[in-house]
C-alpha cells in the first residue's frame, strides 16, 4: 500500500470518529440555545465521560489538520 493511500483511508477514519465525537458531545442545544434564550445557562464544569470526549475531539482535530497537511505535501511530490 502506498503513503498516499495511507494518508486518504486514515484521514476518513479520523474523519468519521471526529463526526461521531462530535455528535455525542451536543447534549441539550435545541432551538433555544441558537435563539439565545437558554434558560439556565450558567457554567458547567465538564466531568467523566464528557471531559474524556472534549479532549478526544480536540485531539481529533488537530490530528484530521497535520493528515491533511500531509496529504497535500505527499500528492506535491507524486
Amino acid at each position: 500500500m502506498k503513503l498516499p493511500n495511507i494518508i486518504s483511508i486514515s484521514q476518513i477514519v479520523v474523519s468519521v470518529l471526529l463526526i461521531i465525537g462530535i455528535l455525542l458531545q451536543q447534549r441539550g442545544a435545541g432551538s433555544s440555545a441558537i435563539t439565545g434564550g437558554g434558560g439556565g445557562s450558567a457554567y458547567y464544569a465538564r466531568r467523566g465521560f464528557e471531559k474524556f470526549l472534549f479532549a478526544a475531539i480536540i485531539i481529533l482535530a488537530v490530528l484530521f489538520v497535520a493528515l491533511a497537511i500531509a496529504s497535500i505535501m505527499v500528492a506535491s511530490k507524486y
